[in-house]
């Protein structure tokens, strides 16, 4: 049996060749530490590290470059910007359709004095801007929101919502796990302050890679969380506050930022647009053919724009459960069922705590495959509905 990945939203699958060739590379021939020794092949790995910060600022149009930090994953940045920025008393404005990575960090500091409010989102995802303003405190102090939803890749108007902190002198952080690499983010123009992403989905890197980018004047805001060695100042044992050590103690996950480095390269050499342009046609696709299904329901919009490649279904014939069983079990379709670490997305959009069958789709995702998609949903809903 054929294999056919569709979960790209959790990690995307396959990577592009020279990511797995850069990494393999770097264990085989100069897995040296940076930072710490004082020879041609630590200074080596250091320039392919500041080299990724860079690409990291063409992508996201921001430049200090300095100020790109690298850490495990997206959830790891959050923690260490949340925890950091936020004290007691502080309020702050997440959406309704935030991931747990934001949510649980929050409810930890609810528990500590800091209080939050929800930007209410219609039963689609999208955000309802005309409801921005009556979320406003006198003690808020900054906005978390995601730049797409993981579980029915609606996605935010990241500008309008700059432009709305903006105004009100509120710090604006930005969870682009979804959409880095597959949506055009401009941290200039989309008035950004901290953006937090993850290597593993749509940069295509591999997974143990994330980072976030922070402008200059919020760096004195927000102390470090996790302390160690840097290799830097090693004479003090006070923690360095120049930038990006601040931010970086201990060991990088140097084959990681290996394999980021040659993702960021296939992205620039393929181009944010493209990736996109073929992502959506697939997603089309998809659409089209299971809306010719009697009882499958699309969660959240019914066409492609203003989404992502990511679609949630519901079965009027089956359990999501069974359904993602059988298409794995019968026909080798891996998909992602339930919830989604999203509990109040799907809440806002009206499937808790039923869940939904989780479709994502990739750059390398092909048309053969989502033909296969539909005509396997389609042969489950109709066993189903002969039992």
């Amino acid at each position: 049996m054929n294999k056919i990945y569709l979960d790209n939203a959790s990690t995307s699958f396959p990577k592009p060749k020279q990511v797995v060739g850069a990494m393999c590379s770097f264990m085989e021939q100069k897995g040296y530490n940076i930072n710490r020794g004082g020879y041609e092949g630590a200074y080596e790995s250091a320039q392919i590290v500041y080299e990724t910060r860079e690409k990291l600022c063409r992508l996201f149009d921001f430049s200090e470059i300095r100020n790109v930090i690298f850490t495990l994953n997206v959830t790891q940045s959050l923690n260490m910007i949340l925890q950091g920025l936020l004290q007691k008393g502080d309020h702050i404005i997440v959406s309704a359709m935030e991931h747990n990575a934001v949510m649980r960090p929050v409810i930890q500091l609810e528990k500590k004095g800091i209080e939050f409010q929800r930007f209410p989102c219609a039963d689609d995802g999208s955000l309802m801007v005309s409801e921005m303003e009556s979320c406003l405190r006198p003690n808020t102090k900054a906005v978390v929101i995601t730049a797409a939803s993981n579980v029915c890749g609606t996605t935010m108007p990241l500008a309008l919502v700059g432009e709305f902190c903006k105004k009100n002198k509120l710090i604006f952080i930005v969870d682009a796990a979804q959409s880095a690499g597959v949506e055009e983010i401009s941290m200039e123009k989309m008035q950004i302050d901290i953006l937090a992403f993850t290597g593993h989905k749509s940069l295509l890197g591999p997974q143990g890679v994330g980072g976030f980018l922070i402008r200059e004047e919020i760096v004195p805001l927000i102390p470090s969380i996790i302390t160690g060695g840097t290799g830097s100042f090693s004479d003090q044992e006070e923690t360095p506050i120049i930038m990006p050590d601040k931010y970086e103690a201990g060991t990088m996950n140097l084959p990681g930022i290996y394999g980021l480095h040659a993702a960021l390269s296939f992205l620039e050499e393929v181009g944010v647009s493209k990736i996109k342009e073929r992502e959506m046609k697939r997603t089309k696709e998809f659409l089209d053919g299971i809306d010719k299904i009697p009882g499958i329901r699309v969660i959240g919009k019914k066409g492609v724009e203003g989404r992502t490649a990511v679609v949630s279904i519901q079965s009027d014939f089956c359990d999501e459960a069974t359904l993602a069983f059988r298409l794995d079990q019968e026909y080798g379709i891996m998909t992602r069922v339930g919830l989604h670490c999203a509990p109040n997305a799907h809440k806002t959009l009206g499937t808790f705590p039923r869940g939904t069958v989780r479709f994502s789709f990739g750059y390398f995702t092909t048309a053969m495959e989502i033909e296969a998609a539909i005509d396997a949903i389609q042969e489950i809903c109709q066993s189903e509905t002969s039992i």
